[in-house]
């Protein structure tokens, strides 16, 4: 062993005591730093132009900006209220031919507190109140004598005032004299009325065409509303005097009615606004037969507004599509009624 012998002196660490203040303050620091970051998180901004520190003693002396807002749009819809489309009162006065030019239409049905004009356009003498331009009505000499009455006629339906044509169907007085092929026949020669009035027969199909073809052309001329009366084989007079066979079958009268209306229906298929009303009678009405060929399932089908006799003070039976207007011999109340008159008022 050597005594006098002993190890090297290295003497102390430096680095590593540096290294560990080193440590030793970075952990200060970011204990200082996470101390900070909760302390400042209320005061921090985040915007699109980056992030930014707003602490509160930058800011004394100015009192924050309330926040103001838009007030939220309250959209309030109103519950639909239903619509009661109520069809406009008819009071329906027959006026002379003349009033289709004189000028005196409007005021007539006024003084009369009526709503509409009727025009006999077609007599149960068969004459006409215009100019036709059908063969039948040409070879029967018929139309009407004044060349300008067709304008005159337009002039007048141009206007406010509702106006409505009336034919005569086949009640007619001149035409089948002239073509007793189309006629309701007896044994020798045309049957007539109690008023001696020739018909038309319903069973012709030319007669058909002829009394469509009319309304066809009324409907051009502007008229509002065709009022169909007659309409159907003959209810009045002797009918025992009428011939049987194929222009008057006494088994099959609807028939040859129904192919009238559907042939009607075809003629006014340009003229959908133009109302087709029909004169019918309260037994029609009723569901029982009359003996024209007429019955309420034609009327409800084939007519927009059906006018019947009022008779007394019985109320007239009313259809299920269908507006019943009663027939007075005078202008009725016109605050409260629907009436037609039929008779010329002078």
């Amino acid at each position: 062993m050597k005594r006098d012998s002993y190890d090297a002196y290295h003497g102390r660490n430096r680095f590593g005591t540096f290294l560990k203040v080193l440590i030793v303050v970075l952990l200060v620091l970011l204990a200082a730093a996470v101390a900070a970051l909760l302390f400042l998180e209320p005061y921090i901004v985040y915007s699109a132009d980056g992030v930014r520190l707003e602490l509160p003693f930058f800011h004394r002396g100015t009192e924050p900006e309330p926040e103001t807002s838009a007030p939220a749009l309250v959209v309030t819809t109103a519950e639909p209220t239903p619509t009661v489309v109520q069809e406009p009162e008819f009071r329906g006065i027959l006026l002379e031919r003349t009033a289709l030019y004189d000028g005196t239409a409007q005021s007539q049905v006024e003084g009369a507190g009526a709503t509409a004009a009727i025009f006999d356009m077609k007599g149960d003498d068969g004459t006409l109140g215009y100019i036709s331009q059908l063969d039948l009505a040409l070879e029967a000499e018929v139309s009407a004598a004044d060349p300008a009455i067709n304008a005159a006629i337009q002039l007048l339906n141009s206007g406010e005032l509702y106006t409505v044509a009336r034919v005569s169907c086949f009640r007619d007085n001149t035409v089948p004299r002239e073509h007793m092929d189309l006629a309701i026949p007896k044994s020798s020669g045309n049957w007539r009325d109690d008023e001696e009035f020739r018909w038309l027969t319903p069973a012709s199909g030319e007669a058909r065409a002829y009394v469509a073809g009319i309304c066809r052309e009324l409907a051009g001329l502007g008229f509002d509303e065709i009022l169909l009366d007659n309409c159907g084989f003959p209810t009045r007079g002797d009918l025992d005097k009428i011939r049987g066979g194929d222009r008057y079958d006494a088994e099959n009268l609807t028939g040859p009615m129904e192919l009238f209306f559907q042939e009607l229906t075809a003629a006014l298929a340009d003229y959908p606004e133009v109302t087709v009303s029909v004169v019918s009678s309260p037994a029609v009405l009723s569901g029982q037969s009359d003996g024209s060929g007429l019955t309420t399932a034609l009327l409800e089908q084939y007519a927009g507004r059906v006018l019947a006799a009022q008779e007394g003070e019985e109320p007239l039976p009313t259809l299920a599509d269908g507006m019943v207007i009663p027939i007075l011999a005078q202008p009725g109340d016109p605050a409260q009624t629907q009436w037609a008159v039929l008779n010329v008022q002078s």
